[in-house]
């Protein structure tokens, strides 16, 4: 079957980024999302203009700090939690600076 496409060439850049001012790539350092098949040294591709929702993956600033997070509310209050049960999860205070940076939309790795 991959034959039939043998002519065609793959733009992974057209295939991933739909909004190109607002897009960018990070590489992944850690292992605090295991669970959610991103690995250290993989390639997030983060869309700064897409509206994160309810367990969306994000890219979240907090006091300074970068980190990669899945998106919980919970009682009013933000949670960051991670993807692997030796990381706890971050409750966001109200004393702490915080910032969702991006949505992640796609993640790159190789197998």
């Amino acid at each position: 079957m991959a034959d039939d496409h043998s002519d065609e060439r793959l733009d992974l850049h057209k295939y991933v980024v739909h909004h190109p001012d607002s897009t960018f790539f990070v590489r992944v350092q850690g292992d605090s999302m295991i669970n959610a098949s991103i690995h250290e040294g993989d390639i997030l591709v983060v869309d700064r203009s897409v509206e994160p929702r309810e367990n969306s993956i994000v890219i979240a600033v907090v006091d300074g700090d970068l980190t990669v997070k899945r998106l919980r509310r919970k009682n009013g209050q933000v949670e960051l939690v991670p993807e692997n049960d030796r990381y706890p999860v971050i409750k966001v205070g109200p004393d702490q600076s915080f910032k969702i940076w991006g949505t992640v939309t796609t993640v790159v790795h190789r197998v």
